[in-house]
């Protein structure tokens, strides 16, 4: 993402940004595979822009979007390197993510107080009471890393013993299991 003085104003000022956000949100959702591709568009109630030190921050009800990953936060910081997003640090009480991970698969969810996004290399970093869930299982830790291009969860840290991963597999419903036996 190219920032320079011109996109910054249109970025902070543009009243057009929701309708804009959610035309390219849908869009997205088909270009599953190329999520990294897309632009990042973020919808706040307020934003500014440290040129010194290269970041933007945002507050209030926070909505980023790069394809079919979406992102809500109470705030959410972006680290420039050469006018492109090299990390982006969010916050809330909890921060939520939602992204579609192929095609007719099932959204993966997650959820945790700070999450940190690195969208050159496609992978989310979730911090301090961490979930991430698709279908009925769900993992949780205080440390979650997520790839975005391969849907890979890790869960825990090999560094410490006592920080645990509480992992729920649910089993298949009664239902599916005597519909395909038959009765």
């Amino acid at each position: 993402m190219k920032q320079n003085k011109k996109s910054r104003s249109l970025a902070l000022y543009g009243s057009g940004c929701c309708l804009l956000l959610l035309t390219l949100y849908s869009a997205g959702v088909c270009a599953l595979e190329s999520d990294g591709d897309q632009p990042i568009i973020i919808d706040s109630n307020t934003a500014t822009y440290d040129d010194v030190k290269a970041t933007s921050t945002y507050t209030g009800n926070v909505i980023s979007i790069q394809g079919s990953i979406r992102v809500n936060s109470d705030k959410l910081v972006v680290y420039f390197i050469d006018g492109e997003a090299e990390k982006m640090v969010f916050t809330g009480n909890p921060a939520k993510f939602k992204q579609t991970p192929h095609e007719g698969d099932q959204d993966i969810t997650g959820e945790a107080l700070t999450g940190e996004y690195y969208p050159k290399k496609n992978l989310l970093v979730l911090i301090d009471k961490a979930t991430v869930w698709q279908g009925s299982g769900a993992y949780s830790s205080d440390f979650i890393e997520y790839d975005l291009k391969t849907s890979l969860v890790k869960a825990g840290e090999k560094e410490s013993a006592s920080k645990r991963v509480h992992v729920v597999l649910q089993p298949k419903g009664k239902e599916q299991s005597t519909t395909k036996g038959g009765k």
